[in-house]
């Protein structure tokens, strides 16, 4: 089973670029979307998947498999992150 991860971000998002680090650090290989680049049906996706209006959002899911659980994690929380991409480093 592969998983991607996404990270939904803004362009001045200092949380987001922390993110990025983190997971570059660990070799996790993400997606970025950012969300200043997207209309607004994307936008109300994440905010609808997540529960908020606010990012980093980090999606962790089953390429193969849409109806799968997503691992969703809002915001900068290593702990939270660190679980999440468990056993997905390159």
């Amino acid at each position: 089973m592969k998983k991607t991860v996404t990270i939904y971000t803004t362009t001045t998002c200092a949380y987001c670029e922390m993110v990025k680090k983190f997971l570059s650090g660990k070799n996790v290989p993400y997606s970025v979307v950012n969300m200043d680049e997207q209309p607004s049906e994307v936008r109300q996706k994440v905010i609808e998947m997540s529960g908020a209006m606010t990012v980093p959002v980090v999606v962790v899911e089953d390429a193969d498999d849409e109806q799968a659980p997503k691992n969703i994690t809002v915001g900068w929380n290593p702990a939270k992150l660190t679980a999440a991409v468990q056993g997905l480093a390159v």
